[in-house]
């Protein structure tokens, strides 16, 4: 191979490495971000009511994560229900799950209380906002 043909071919290959790289940290970046994470452009909490399904499925003196909705509901009490965003404060993504009373971020390690929606773990240092909720007619409803 000649000098001009080795060194071109250099080049390319240095090109094609750096176009990996950049492809690689693109990935990287995404695995932290809320779009993938949070269902997209979502509001954190409801605009117009929504049903979320039997009242009964949220067990009294624990929660349920309706993550598709980016809700979660406790029911510290026979009949009576909370509901937040389930949309972490910090970055935006979705709680993945309850764990021991505590709602968990996936992308940073924040933790919530389930039952009052406090940061009990940063990077989070605000609560998760709290929604309207009511039970009606056995199914529960949020916004």
């Amino acid at each position: 191979m000649s000098a001009p043909q080795s060194a071109a071919r250099r080049t390319v290959l240095k090109g094609a490495a750096a176009l990996a790289g950049a492809a690689g940290a693109g990935a990287a970046l995404t695995a932290c971000s809320t779009q993938t994470n949070s269902g997209g452009n979502t509001p954190a909490t409801p605009t117009a009511p929504v049903e979320l399904g039997a009242a009964a499925d949220v067990p009294v003196g624990g929660a349920k994560l309706y993550r598709e909705r980016k809700l979660l509901v406790s029911c510290p009490a026979e009949g009576q229900y909370k509901a937040f965003s389930a949309q972490c404060t910090h970055a935006g993504c979705v709680l993945d799950k309850i764990v021991e009373g505590e709602g968990n971020c996936p992308c940073h390690g924040s933790r919530f209380d389930v039952s009052t929606g406090k940061v009990l773990q940063g990077p989070a240092d605000r609560p998760l906002p709290e929604v309207p909720v009511r039970a009606e007619n056995g199914k529960l409803v949020a916004g």
